[in-house]
């Protein structure tokens, strides 16, 4: 007799463990979402692309945030938004946030975006979640954004040619070990666009890869 498989745990319950057992680093921080949205190296670049991108526009434009994680990146974009919407899985994560973070254009929400209905707002901002979860999830994911103007997605993708969208378990690990990364314009996903633009890149090495930051504009 073979063993009967073990049903991967819900992305809920992953995402809890994470930061309950600091998976992404950081053992003297509460919440930690990872070197990517610690490293200034990291993110300086890309928060003067986003802040650039936002202060393009002649009045403020609404933002939604989803995977906000600890909010080490969000709390400087705020400022540049009309209204910020900040969403995460984790229940814990988002009080933490709210006790935190205070402003009075800034909302915090506990949502899991691949199965309950989002925030509306003009742009979306995806920075390293869709990395993380089932090629299902991501498919659920994107058919709502189909609703949204723009979104500015950042994905951590292999350097040079790889095979895109290979599918994982959702979880810590990401596909970058399957020489593969999220790739949302691509089969299976096939997202329509009406233009993209490259926000910022980021190498880490050839065998860590890049981390990747687009901003696409949805028909």
């Amino acid at each position: 007799m073979t063993k009967k498989q073990k049903k991967p745990w819900p992305t809920k319950d992953v995402m809890h463990q994470i930061y309950d057992m600091h998976l992404w680093g950081g053992k003297d921080f509460d919440f930690y979402s990872g070197e990517g949205s610690h490293n200034p190296e990291i993110i300086n670049p890309y928060l003067d692309a986003i802040i650039g991108f936002l202060n393009a526009f002649a009045e403020k434009i609404t933002v939604c945030d989803l995977g906000c994680g600890d909010f080490n990146i969000g709390k400087h974009l705020a400022t540049y938004s009309k209204k910020y919407t900040a969403v995460d899985i984790v229940e814990t994560l988002i009080e933490r946030n709210k006790k935190l973070f205070k402003k009075d254009n800034l909302e915090f929400r506990c949502l899991d975006i691949s199965k309950e209905a989002l925030p509306q707002a003009d742009c979306i901002i995806l920075r390293q979640v869709l990395q993380h979860l089932s090629n299902a999830e991501i498919q659920s994911t994107l058919k709502k954004l189909e609703a949204f103007k723009y979104i500015i997605l950042t994905e951590h993708i292999p350097v040079g040619s790889f095979t895109p969208n290979k599918d994982i378990i959702s979880g810590q690990g990401i596909r970058l070990k399957q020489n593969s990364g999220v790739n949302i314009l691509e089969a299976p996903f096939n997202f329509k666009i009406k233009n993209e633009k490259q926000l910022n890149k980021y190498v880490l090495d050839d065998k860590k890869g890049r981390i990747v930051t687009t901003l696409f504009e949805v028909f």
